[in-house]
């Protein structure tokens, strides 16, 4: 087992980082009738983690007994029956969907699969009526349909079910659905709080660090902790004991990237960006998304350009993430942006050196 799973807090009462925010969300929840939720804050903050502790203290070890069913649904879109398919983790209690999955048809899954798992009101084992908790994982990339029926199922289904919202920015989620639930701002780990869960882990799995070595990984993981823990793994695999100059190593995608960077730099043809478009399927393939390849692959070709291009670069980057958001088809804009890219430095090129 990778340690980021070995080592993830279970209860709320043993998380090492967000220890305030987990007090409060157990109050909560042992006091009175839990809200509805919305967890929101940057990649690796541990806003997953927080929502596992809190329908564990809600309903006990039964809620990490789950399933994974891949479920096609048949649902009624006016003059015609269309065919969704939904991947879902449930236990007794509670069902973890992410409806953005389904694209454009995203309303659908919102007016109809919600609603029918809304419905279906959990009995305990005293026969008494509880609530049925539903996570809705990337809200902030549903449609504005969406969001809109999804508030009213939040007021209709308030007495059976709860929501627990997830997703990385709050200003893409709708005002309407915000003000229904309770807003919790989960922050990135600070680069001491990733050292001292790093030194603990090393502590249990009997490792020795030397001084400054936890510090370093903490630096380079961008204050995500999910990265930093991959990251000490990787390194304890690849050598241990650990030297105080070792090198630690970017991850695989990262790497793709920089090389891509540097194919773009190197040629720009028609040849080079049919190539470097087999690259970016090689990376949308293995699930890598699509705005972190775009975010990632300006960063590396603003290392490599004159300050001059940089703001035009970095407006065009912004065009295409735009517009890749209102898509469905990530390539196009990716592969665009770097016809564009390949457009102007060509052009600055000739302009400086004729």
């Amino acid at each position: 087992m990778l340690w980021v799973d070995k080592y993830r807090p279970k209860t709320l009462d043993k998380m090492m980082v967000h220890e305030d925010i987990a007090l409060n969300l157990k109050k909560l929840v042992t006091e009175q009738d839990c809200p509805h939720l919305l967890f929101y804050g940057p990649t690796g903050s541990g806003k997953k983690t927080l929502i596992m502790a809190v329908l564990r203290q809600m309903f006990g070890a039964s809620a990490e007994k789950v399933k994974v069913e891949n479920k096609v649904w048949k649902v009624d879109a006016g003059s015609r029956t269309i065919d969704l398919e939904l991947t879902t983790l449930s236990s007794n209690n509670h069902v973890e969907i992410n409806p953005s999955d389904a694209g454009f048809q995203d309303r659908y899954v919102v007016q109809e699969i919600i609603k029918e798992m809304a419905k279906n009101r959990p009995v305990d084992a005293r026969g008494k009526k509880g609530y049925k908790v539903l996570v809705l994982n990337e809200v902030d990339k549903l449609s504005r349909e969406a969001q809109h029926s999804l508030r009213r199922t939040m007021e209709k289904y308030s007495a059976s079910c709860r929501l627990i919202l997830c997703c990385n920015s709050s200003s893409k989620v709708t005002e309407a659905v915000r003000s229904r639930c309770l807003n919790l701002r989960i922050n990135s780990p600070t680069e001491e709080q990733i050292v001292r869960v790093l030194e603990f882990i090393g502590k249990k799995e009997g490792l020795q660090l030397p001084p400054g070595f936890a510090t370093r990984i903490a630096v380079q993981s961008n204050r995500s902790l999910r990265r930093a823990i991959l990251s000490f793994e990787t390194c304890q695999v690849q050598q241990y004991p650990f030297t105080s100059n070792q090198a630690i190593p970017p991850m695989d995608w990262e790497q793709y990237i920089t090389e891509i960077a540097s194919d773009i730099m190197q040629e720009q043809s028609a040849k080079r960006l049919f190539l470097v478009r087999g690259k970016f399927y090689e990376l949308l393939i293995n699930c890598i998304p699509p705005v972190i390849i775009l975010k990632r692959l300006l960063s590396e070709l603003l290392k490599k350009l004159d300050a001059e291009l940089k703001h035009e670069v970095c407006h065009w980057a912004a065009y295409y993430e735009h517009r890749m958001c209102l898509g469905q088809k990530a390539i196009f804009h990716i592969e665009a942006f770097v016809a564009k890219f390949m457009s102007i430095y060509k052009a600055f090129l000739i302009a400086t050196f004729g």
